[in-house]
């Protein structure tokens, strides 16, 4: 299965990134990818719950879902959205990844379940749950060769989540992510390494990157880029670097079952907790 990530720097003006994401998947969908990927909030990437407010639509009026949903069924090819940012019927808003089928159709929905709420210096503070309501649910989607599971960015450092999805039978592991330049550059590869070994999955890892534009007076987000796949024997298949752009990888399936075989580890074995102090 040839597998196409597309690696965005994406603003907080959706016209602008359906525009942007549109050129990459054909291009990616020329190459003879099965299955294209996009990173997390594709939509729309901003500091400002103003600017949300003002262009962020529901699931059904979002017009960059609509675009793609369109572009998907015009290509033939399974779009993986890595996540839209979406209003909901209450306050806050939905973090929401969306798998879309050769015929436009949606065929699986996944809200991020771990809000992204920490300081990561004196100046950067980040409060995901403020405006976002966390997922519930773990799902998984069938690709027809292969069945996909679904993670948005935080989500990466819960190992439990990713362990429920192997064992519900994911071989493959979407994780599209727009993580922060300093996190990225000290976890983004050993977490997504650590989790297709702990799986035996591929995992396939879209994300934003660079410094996005914003409107003028706003803040601009900055992000690590460096999208990956990731082999379940732990070995990393690509790495986009920083540019935006588009790459892909033929994923040999039968790996998944060979490193399972060598390494068992998805089997629960019996142990004693510890007893407390």
């Amino acid at each position: 299965m040839r597998v196409a990530l597309v690696q965005l720097i994406s603003s907080d003006d959706p016209r602008d990134n359906l525009r942007a994401a549109t050129e990459l998947i054909r291009r990616a969908a020329a190459n003879g990818a099965a299955l294209v990927a996009t990173p997390e909030v594709t939509n729309c990437v901003s500091l400002s719950r103003d600017r949300q407010r003002d262009v962020l639509r529901t699931e059904a009026d979002d017009p960059v879902l609509a675009g793609l949903r369109d572009l998907a069924a015009e290509l033939s090819v399974h779009l993986l959205i890595g996540s839209l940012a979406l209003r909901t019927d209450g306050p806050r808003f939905a973090n929401r990844s969306v798998l879309v089928g050769p015929a436009g159709e949606i065929r699986a929905r996944y809200d991020k379940i771990h809000m992204f709420d920490v300081q990561i210096g004196p100046e950067e503070v980040y409060r995901e749950s403020d405006s976002y309501r966390p997922g519930t649910e773990a799902t998984l989607a069938s690709l027809g060769a292969a069945t996909l599971g679904l993670s948005i960015c935080y989500d990466l450092r819960f190992p439990h989540l990713y362990r429920a999805l192997a064992q519900a039978g994911a071989g493959i592991i979407a994780v599209p992510s727009a993580f922060t330049r300093p996190t990225g550059a000290a976890h983004w590869e050993v977490l997504l390494r650590a989790r297709a070994i702990e799986t035996g999955c591929f995992v396939i890892a879209p994300a934003q990157t660079g410094r996005h534009p914003a409107q003028p007076g706003l803040r601009r987000r900055e992000t690590h880029g460096h999208s990956m796949i990731i082999d379940p024997w732990g070995r990393v298949l690509l790495n986009m670097g920083t540019p935006p752009g588009t790459a892909a990888v033929d994923l040999d399936l039968a790996q998944i079952a060979k490193a399972r075989a060598r390494i068992p580890a998805l089997i629960d074995q019996p142990f004693d907790p510890p007893a407390g102090p």
